[in-house]
């Protein structure tokens, strides 16, 4: 079964191909700068590249050139657009049509209707979707709640102490978000955890996730621990039991939790009257300013990228400092909670840009932590290779310290498969 799985911007397209069940990449690619004078465009199949510049008007215009791309007599690796079983997104919030869902016009009317909680994904994704169910009807659109890996969250880690009928009436509550990273995660560190840390410190990352041939047992694997900590762009921890997930750090919405490269993270709404009222400002212009001038972009008054944020840290700069000590602080604080909440961990996993690649901020976040068992091994954290997934724990620590890259797209393409099946096996009885 052919997948593609569509990513999103607000002027970008960027793709892959799956076949499944044995969750093969066919083909990557991607489209910038969309509804621009010229857009730039590349694909890559079975390590060919081919690039190429021009006008793409709309999102349904991009998959028409994605799907042309794919089907190619010269490096094309489809025959016909009809191999393609359906396209699966990685969309963000729909309120209680959570899970994974066919595209149709009650989740379109609930994406729009809550676009205020996500305005940076919501209204783009069901404007593409629009725009597709009537260029491609053909094609079963599939969207993959980024909420849905987090609705087995209790209601004591998902209720703010609101007005009861908050919660009932207009869903406020804990979502929690970036489900298809954290879902993968805890796969892939439930098989990992069967080899010891000593005896593999490093091994080939990889988008096929192998049968688990683990030591822990059966029961073991029920009950595993694990903290997930996707930082990037956008930043949240997770706590999980079992692959199961408890607590989120991200609420209501994805400005929410920790500070993000230009969000503000956590909150007190009742500071918004001050701000209104000594600015002059509208509500609509301070959100927008909190959703894309607050984060470590606001904090540092320089930069929005943690690289940049640790190169001027070590020149001096005070607010670049500053701005990466808070972040550290708040992942520490959401690290502390996380463990009540699972009673100690079994594994911690960092991943996403920033988790991946800043050997700093794993080394600040795990600092000093040896009373809860973490304990890091500062050689393997200055000496992960890039694209691996590395163990950085040291032998005496507790509780394994792993970085993994995460795969959600690979995560959507299963859901988007079992949705298809589902949808199949009922056409046929």
């Amino acid at each position: 079964m052919k997948i593609l799985v569509a990513n999103l911007g607000s002027t970008s397209f960027k793709y892959r191909l799956f076949d499944l069940p044995a969750e093969t990449q066919l083909a990557r690619g991607g489209i910038d700068r969309i509804g621009q004078a010229q857009s730039a465009c590349f694909v890559e199949v079975g390590g060919r590249r081919e690039e190429s510049s021009l006008a793409v008007a709309d999102h349904a215009a991009a998959v028409k050139m994605c799907l042309d791309q794919l089907t190619h007599p010269d490096f094309g690796c489809l025959k016909s657009v009809r191999e393609v079983a359906a396209i699966g997104f990685k969309a963000v919030f729909a309120g209680n049509l959570s899970g994974v869902r066919i595209v149709d016009d009650e989740l379109l009317r609930k994406m729009e209707d809550l676009a205020d909680i996500a305005p940076a994904h919501n209204p783009m994704y069901a404007r593409a979707m629009r725009q597709l169910r009537s260029a491609f009807p053909e094609i079963p659109l599939v969207a993959a709640l980024e909420t849905a890996f987090h609705d087995t969250i209790p209601a004591a880690n998902r209720l703010y102490a609101i007005p009861f009928e908050w919660s009932e009436q207009y869903e406020v509550q804990r979502w929690g978000f970036h489900g298809a990273s954290h879902r993968y995660l805890n796969t892939r560190i439930a098989q990992l955890m069967s080899v010891a840390c000593s005896r593999r410190e490093q091994v080939p990352a990889s988008d096929t996730v192998q049968p688990n041939d683990t030591a822990l047992g059966e029961s073991g694997l029920h009950s595993l621990r694990v903290i997930t900590c996707h930082l990037g762009g956008s930043n949240s921890l997770c706590a999980a039991r079992g692959g199961k997930s408890l607590a989120n750090s991200l609420g209501m919405s994805p400005q929410s939790g920790l500070p993000h490269n230009n969000r503000v993270g956590d909150f007190d709404p009742f500071a918004l009257p001050i701000i209104l009222r000594k600015s002059g400002k509208s509500l609509e212009q301070v959100l927008e300013e909190m959703s894309s001038q607050g984060g470590l972009l606001g904090l540092s008054g320089l930069s929005q990228d943690v690289r940049d944020l640790e190169e001027a840290a070590a020149r001096g700069h005070e607010r670049a400092k500053l701005a990466l000590d808070v972040f550290v602080a708040s992942i520490r604080q959401y690290l502390g909670a996380y463990l009540t909440v699972l009673g100690g961990a079994d594994a911690i996993v960092f991943s996403g840009g920033i988790g991946e690649n800043s050997r700093f901020v794993r080394a600040e976040v795990c600092r000093d932590m040896a009373w809860a068992g973490i304990v890091l091994d500062e050689s393997k954290n200055d000496s992960v290779p890039r694209g691996s997934e590395s163990c950085i724990s040291s032998a005496n620590s507790k509780i394994q310290i792993w970085v993994l890259p995460t795969n959600e797209e690979i995560v959507v393409a299963r859901q988007t498969a079992e949705v298809v099946g589902t949808l199949i096996h009922a056409d046929r009885h």
